[in-house]
């Protein structure tokens, strides 16, 4: 089923799921979402497989007009998400409706969302993932980043509008920053380095240059120096991998990386890191700190938990508008509701709404400007 049309893909969109895995030593990338979190996530929160293809976007200027009635959630970046000229939250299901317009308005923390259809994205399988290798010219929609006009369909002819999504936890809700502090492990190369190199990579804090893309971020700083030279034996590298070339500024390898490398590297991120760091713009800074391998596993093991809750979530269908967000830095539901002065809620549209209510703070009524949802309904009730 048709469900959207790229009005303008921005900088770059693509589609990625979690990766072509198996074929490395053949030469070919891995690819798939730079920040795989947030797109398990997303697909989580709409009914899906955690490894069913979303939109990755870049950034600003994405636009995309929807040719059918569709649930999505979008994670990741906050790029100001905006549908039909007005305001969304993200981290949560949304119901558009066709022919509105979902536009992308500018970068205010991290740098690449996510948008998850219910249903997924319907482009074939290459080789066991429909993740777009631009370099390469597979996956995706004809192996290249989305173009104006592009039509994408969905692997479903039912309406989304039955579907019952899912929530996540509001502390669970990844943050973003400018600055990014990011826990390694050392090795496998790291005696190429003397000590006062890694002491150098630990201690200086890092921008990431203007050539970083979904290859590699290249980082500018303080130098670092090898025993010899950077020079190795070509082996494989990894998601996250730190590489020190000859003019001693590491690059951190990402999605789209080559999977041999021939210089020393000094270090890894953990998993668990990879999707904030995958948030980080040009101009961003990044501290390093390293850490043990148990604290990398305890580490994921934390995000696998959230994407459990999510899957064990009390479903929610689309119907009653219920108030929910945050008023005076509180949760709304702390305050007592006691009339409803003016809303401008237009179901069936899951997303937030301004709705003025007056309630009760401290026992005085004080009026109040707030978001609802229109979408809260749990089955049974």
């Amino acid at each position: 089923m048709q469900v959207l049309e790229v009005i303008n893909p921005g900088i770059t969109t693509t589609i990625q799921d979690l990766g072509r895995y198996g074929y490395q030593r053949y030469g070919l990338p891995v690819s798939g979402a730079m920040d795989v979190f947030s797109l398990r996530v997303a697909n989580g929160l709409v009914g899906n497989d955690e490894r069913e293809a979303g939109l990755e976007i870049t950034a600003v200027g994405a636009s995309f007009r929807f040719l059918s009635d569709a649930v999505i959630a979008i994670t990741g970046g906050d790029l100001n998400p905006h549908i039909n000229n007005q305001a969304v939250s993200m981290w949560h299901p949304i119901v558009i409706e066709a022919g509105s317009r979902l536009d992308f308005i500018e970068s205010r923390a991290g740098f690449r969302a996510y948008v998850a259809i219910h249903g997924g994205i319907d482009v074939p399988l290459v080789l066991g993932s429909r993740s777009t290798d631009v370099r390469s010219g597979i996956g995706g929609l004809d192996g290249c980043s989305l173009q104006r006009n592009d039509i994408l369909s969905i692997m479903t002819e039912e309406s989304s509008l039955t579907f019952s999504g899912k929530t996540i936890r509001f502390d669970d809700i990844p943050v973003y920053d400018h600055h990014h502090d990011v826990r390694i492990l050392l090795g496998p190369q790291d005696d190429a380095f003397p000590s006062e190199s890694i002491s150098t990579l630990l201690s200086s804090t890092y921008r990431i240059g203007s050539a970083s893309d979904r290859v590699g971020y290249r980082l500018e700083g303080p130098s670092i120096e090898h025993h010899t030279n950077a020079d190795i034996i070509s082996d494989a590298t990894s998601f996250g991998t730190i590489q020190i070339p000859g003019d001693g500024m590491p690059i951190i390898l990402f999605a789209d990386r080559g999977t041999t490398g021939g210089y020393a590297k000094i270090g890894t991120v953990i998993s668990a890191d990879l999707g904030n760091l995958a948030q980080a713009a040009p101009g961003d800074t990044i501290n390093f700190a390293t850490v043990n391998v148990d604290v990398a596993y305890q580490s994921l093991e934390s995000q696998r938990h959230v994407l459990i809750r999510i899957s064990d979530s009390k479903p929610i269908m689309f119907g009653r508008r219920e108030f929910s967000g945050f008023v005076s830095g509180k949760p709304f539901r702390a305050l007592s509701p006691i009339k409803e002065i003016e809303s401008s809620v237009t179901a069936p549209i899951l997303s937030d709404h301004t709705v003025k209510v007056r309630a009760a703070e401290g026992g005085l009524p004080t009026d109040f400007t707030v978001h609802t949802r229109t979408i809260i309904e749990s089955p049974g009730e």
